[in-house]
């Protein structure tokens, strides 16, 4: 049985994840269109500003690329070399607005590394409700840092998307359930 969901402005905060050029314009994600995922996180990014609550928008860029991780992989990883130059920049309809924070980050989650656990924690924020691409990755590992340090959450689950439907289903079917709460757009529109 599904909650019912109350969310306080004050004490929680929409972070966006990866909604920039080098992941919308390269990633064609499923099961949404990447359209959609951005629009529905240019709502909630909306509404949370319109209640004075924080919007995070969170992604990743290197300095040289001697700051990415290098790891010995079975499968193909995405290095910083051949980037675009534009790779990092915000798409559009995410370039930040004065009070956004903003989070760079270096490898997947948006935790390690960051600033991000002080910002929230320094704000009075105990509630983050998540949207971005990959469902799996950038969503993901960032989902199971903020659950380590005792956040509650809610997956915006309509506002994100993965590289495959297998890799999106997985994360919402066993990942999430465990970690936080699911809902749409509207819901948690409804909730704030």
């Amino acid at each position: 049985m599904m909650q019912d969901l109350i969310l306080n402005p004050e004490k929680t905060a929409l972070v966006v994840i990866d909604l920039q050029k080098g992941v919308v314009d390269h990633i064609n994600g499923k099961p949404h269109q990447n359209e959609r995922v951005v629009e529905n996180s240019a709502k909630l990014a909306g509404a949370f500003r319109e209640k004075g609550a924080l919007v995070t928008l969170v992604h990743v860029d290197f300095h040289d690329g001697k700051d990415a991780l290098n790891p010995i992989t079975d499968a193909p990883t995405q290095t910083p070399e051949g980037k675009p130059k534009n790779f990092s920049q915000f798409i559009p309809e995410f370039e930040p607005v004065e009070g956004d924070l903003i989070v760079t980050k270096h490898q997947w989650g948006a935790f390690f590394g960051t600033d991000l656990d002080v910002q929230l924690r320094r704000r009075g924020i105990d509630t983050i409700v998540l949207t971005g691409i990959a469902t799996n990755i950038g969503v993901g590992v960032t989902a199971v840092e903020a659950y380590q340090r005792n956040y509650q959450q809610i997956f915006a689950i309509d506002a994100m998307n993965a590289i495959s439907q297998e890799e999106h289903d997985y994360t919402k079917k066993y990942m999430f359930p465990r970690m936080g709460r699911i809902r749409k757009t509207e819901d948690i529109l409804k909730a704030l």
